[in-house]
């Protein structure tokens, strides 16, 4: 079976909920740009915190495999 590929937040990697990190993990993109864009949509739009939080609820967390 094929794995698809699934946004979820990481356990480790991660700053405050691992949001940023989680996104970038998707997109194989380094997680430091991710939160640089996030911080500008945060000062440009002012949504910021709110999308944060609704990301955080919506974004499962990464299960841990032993």
């Amino acid at each position: 079976m094929e794995n698809q590929k699934r946004l979820q937040r990481p356990v480790n990697g991660k700053m405050i909920a691992g949001v940023c990190a989680g996104i970038a993990n998707y997109f194989n993109i380094d997680p430091t740009i991710v939160r640089i864009i996030y911080v500008l949509m945060f000062f440009m739009l002012g949504t910021g915190i709110l999308l944060y939080l609704i990301l955080w609820l919506v974004i499962p967390q990464e299960k841990i495999s032993y």
